[in-house]
């Protein structure tokens, strides 16, 4: 790891697509599940903000003029905070250094009235994707989860979306304390009413360093175990597939056509730039499937001031080589339902998939019904889909 108090960025020549996050770090309250890097603060000065993050891309397009702009993708944080003038200028930049005609741009909002008057504003700078913060349809559990938000907010803003994007995704969060089957196959039926073409569900899970990481090691409260956890994933599939938003990826369900783009280039292992406190990217190298991990100061202040400084908020670059590229695209390509097709994979990164893969372990994989591997692809079996992290564990040498 490469550590420096003058950052330095490392030019390249590549030619290509890539996707573009933009981490707006602001939020009315943290969640007590969240561990994004998001931060309460009292005042934004919106003009700086949007300054500095244009001085980032600028700076970024200096170093990656041959970059494409697959997708946009303002992330936080609530970027539904922003400015409107903030989100336009900063689409118009990425449009200007790296613009192409077709680009996914998506926007994450938490349904507040005041932000879903917004939305409008959103579509018009150049939004073309929105995805709402809703996480349940229970008043009870929005109160638990420390949502600002009430259920009758959620859907109101949900309409507002719905009438301003042709694009609309929403979040829910199940496997809550004390959900029963039957709990969410209501909640989740009524979600599925509203007509959007992409959901992202959630399994709640515990992170280190959240309030509820600390209230449930005291006990406050317990999750489903593991065998409750594996039915409300199974009735999801079943649900969503039936509704026709069958999974693409373990927590996210689209209509045909309409999965994620940005998200996907995540999970196939294409680069992407991280502009903004906290974010995080995979920036090509010269050498052949070989990238650099960029991680930026994550305090937004100090990002601020850095980016003024030294015209980016970089505080970290690690090169990657093409074996570790491919381990990562192996782990994350193993998301998707369609899984990893072999040979497209081993031409990307120049390396043999049996390289990083443990051999014994993917046979008892196989046998056992969890995995499905053949020369031209590896993926999971609905079995499997719901043990991903146990199943990594074991196959990725």
């Amino acid at each position: 790891m490469i550590k420096t108090e003058t950052p330095a960025l490392s030019p390249s020549d590549y030619k290509g697509p890539a996707a573009i996050y933009v981490h707006w770090p602001f939020c009315l309250k943290k969640c007590p599940y969240c561990d994004f890097n998001s931060h309460v603060r009292d005042e934004v000065s919106h003009q700086r903000w949007r300054a500095a993050l244009v001085r980032e891309i600028d700076t970024f397009a200096s170093h990656y003029p041959g970059l494409e702009a697959s997708s946009i993708f303002f992330g936080g944080g609530t970027p539904s905070l922003m400015e409107p003038e903030t989100v336009s200028a900063v689409i118009e930049r990425v449009r200007h250094h790296w613009g192409k005609d077709d680009i996914e741009i998506t926007l994450e909002a938490n349904p507040s009235s005041v932000e879903a008057a917004r939305f409008r504003a959103y579509a018009d700078a150049g939004v073309n994707r929105i995805s709402v913060g809703i996480q349940s349809l229970d008043n009870d559990v929005l109160k638990f989860l420390g949502r600002l938000h009430s259920a009758e907010e959620a859907l109101k803003a949900l309409k507002v979306a719905q009438d301003n994007f042709c694009r609309v995704s929403f979040d829910l969060i199940y496997a809550r304390p004390q959900q029963s089957l039957e709990d969410w196959h209501a909640e989740l039926t009524e979600a599925l009413s509203f007509g959007t073409s992409h959901l992202s569900l959630y399994q709640l899970t515990i992170e280190e360093g959240t309030a509820f990481y600390h209230q449930f090691h005291r006990g406050k409260f317990t999750l489903p175990d593991e065998d409750e956890a594996a039915a409300l994933f199974d009735l999801t599939t079943e649900l969503t597939t039936n509704a026709g938003l069958p999974p693409y990826e373990t927590s996210n369900h689209a209509a045909p056509g309409q999965a994620s783009r940005h998200n996907l280039s995540y999970w196939r292992g294409d680069y992407y730039v991280g502009i903004g406190p906290g974010a995080h990217g995979r920036i090509p190298a010269h050498r052949y499937g070989a990238a650099y991990a960029h991680a930026q100061v994550k305090r937004p202040e100090d990002w601020l001031t850095r980016v003024e400084a030294f015209g980016h908020g970089t505080l970290e670059l690690e090169h990657i080589g093409a074996h570790d590229r491919m381990v990562e695209a192996v782990m994350m390509g193993l998301r998707l339902t369609d899984g990893i097709e072999t040979l497209a994979l081993e031409q990307r990164f120049g390396g043999k998939l049996s390289d990083i893969i443990n051999k014994e372990a993917q046979a008892d994989l196989v046998r056992s019904g969890h995995l499905v591997a053949d020369p031209a692809r590896l993926m999971l079996s609905p079995k499997g889909r719901p043990l991903l992290n146990f199943i990594l564990g074991k196959l990725v040498a």
